[in-house]
């Protein structure tokens, strides 16, 4: 009777889980999500306007926007939780937003003056810091999230920075060599998944797959499965480096 009960007992459900049934076409688990996760979203629009937001705000609503985008464009594949991923794009389309936002209105950017009450969320930040000054500041702090999160990557894999610094290939055509190994792994689905998964680098299936020895694969290794977590990730700022090195 004990065993009955615990078979018949719903199992619970993870987020990704519920993400999957979701892009299948549940509207009403799409809702609810949603619903569940409006205090994530709000505090996350919170931290980019800094000051409260109330559903009824417009940055609230972009939020609202991103979030969505966030769990149509999600896939596990990319090597991090529907939260972080989320978070990014809530950040992103926010801060554009406001960005869209202050040059429609030709502010005028004075800040010796206090800011006034009646003054937009847009106006306040750039009173503070002038547009230039806001636009850097956040993208250093979105490519510092970047970093965090990758460093966090890179510890799964039993790896860190220090180690890229240590075995990151020292002639340009080297680098270059092992970035398109990367791409190769990257665009194969079951090698893609070892890595992932297995927090492996398939030395073996790559060697027959690639231009090189396998000697050099696995000199570079620690680059290799690097480039390739960057590759499988949305990280835009470490994607832009890759693109100094090689047009991907």
């Amino acid at each position: 009777m004990l065993s009955l009960l615990f078979m018949t007992k719903k199992k619970k459900r993870t987020l990704e889980e519920t993400v999957l049934l979701v892009q299948q076409g549940d509207q009403e688990l799409l809702n609810q999500l949603i619903d569940s996760y409006k205090p994530f979203i709000a505090k996350t629009v919170s931290s980019v306007c800094r000051r409260y937001i109330y559903e009824s705000d417009d940055e609230f609503s972009i939020g609202l926007i991103a979030f969505n985008e966030a769990i149509e464009k999600y896939s596990a594949d990319r090597g991090s939780s529907l939260l972080s991923f989320s978070e990014i794009i809530i950040k992103r389309r926010v801060i554009d937003y406001i960005r869209k936002q202050t040059k429609n209105q030709h502010i005028s950017i004075d800040i010796t003056n206090p800011i006034q009450e009646e003054e937009s969320p847009g106006t306040v930040i750039v009173n503070e810091l002038s547009l230039d000054e806001f636009h850097k500041k956040n993208d250093e702090q979105l490519r510092k999230e970047e970093i965090l999160h990758f460093q966090k990557m890179l510890t799964s894999f039993d790896l860190s920075f220090s180690d890229l610094v240590e075995n990151s290939p020292k002639h340009a055509d080297a680098r270059k060599s092992a970035i398109q190994t990367a791409k190769i792994l990257v665009a194969n689905p079951e090698l893609k998944e070892i890595l992932l998964d297995k927090k492996r680098l398939p030395i073996k299936q790559l060697e027959t797959r690639v231009n090189v020895s396998r000697k050099t694969i696995e000199r570079n290794r620690k680059y290799i499965i690097a480039v390739a977590l960057i590759l499988s990730s949305d990280y835009v700022y470490m994607k832009d480096y890759i693109k100094g090195v090689l047009d991907i």
